[in-house]
């Protein structure tokens, strides 16, 4: 009798951690229908989290023309611009800190990366030069980029969790490569201050967790830097606009 009283004492915390540990889905009239393992149950008592991140990318400039280019307009001439969505890709680590005790809902995020962008800008010539001549230019840049974001998740439910994230990215060109030497009509700054937001799902795994995000950047400062000729001159300002998909895996 002794000897089962003592197996039952030790097994009761391993069954009582299993049960903190795994849910069991039962029908309505009671029966097992499956157990789903709460996997890293213990992920919320981290303190520090790293990871690496996949993030494919579309961005544009959201252009501004300016008044010169609605007065030669009036006179039948000018140049119009519209932007052309481009793909792009980054890479990147995260860094992810807990603000609190393991169950607060707040974690701060520090996500440095590289991201390859390739926006374009099409003109199109009307009464000025050729007429109706369209002419594209295309801005490749290689941007360092450095997010500083606050996260805001959920309770955790089994093996997901969702939540909200935003914050301010600043990015400074390493590179920047035009098409065409001799048609560059207009440059761009090198740094750029963005405003970022979005959200994403947490999703647990045995030995990793997986983070698919969805994230939307505005520029916060006009980036064009003036040239004296009929194309920079059309344009009062541009600024930067991007929705990237990043996967998270920490």
């Amino acid at each position: 009798m002794l000897p089962l009283v003592l197996l039952l004492g030790l097994a009761s915390p391993a069954l009582a951690q299993r049960k903190r540990s795994d849910a069991i889905d039962r029908s309505r009239k009671g029966h097992i229908k499956g157990i789903t393992v709460e996997n890293l149950s213990n992920y919320n008592d981290r303190f520090y989290r790293p990871g690496l991140t996949i993030a494919p990318n579309f961005s544009r400039f959201f252009l501004e023309q300016s008044a010169a280019y609605f007065q030669a307009a009036q006179q039948g001439r000018g140049i119009a611009a519209n932007s052309i969505i481009s793909p792009g890709f980054g890479v990147g680590f995260v860094n992810d800190i807990r603000l609190g005790n393991p169950s607060t809902p707040f974690h701060l995020r520090f996500v440095p990366g590289l991201t390859f962008l390739t926006r374009r800008v099409e003109f199109k010539s009307v009464g000025a030069g050729q007429p109706d001549t369209i002419r594209t230019q295309e801005i490749s840049t290689t941007q360092l980029e450095l997010p500083l974001l606050l996260k805001y998740q959920s309770n955790r439910r089994r093996n997901t969790r969702f939540y909200m994230i935003g914050g301010i990215k600043p990015s400074f060109a390493v590179t920047q490569r035009q098409n065409t030497p001799a048609i560059n009509q207009i440059t761009i700054a090198k740094d750029d201050v963005l405003l970022e937001y979005g959200f994403g799902l947490d999703l647990f795994y045995p030995y990793f967790k997986f983070g698919p995000e969805l994230r939307f950047s505005h520029g916060l400062r006009n980036i064009l830097s003036p040239r004296n000729n009929q194309y920079s001159n059309s344009l009062q300002s541009l600024r930067t606009n991007t929705v990237t998909l990043y996967l998270n895996i920490e």
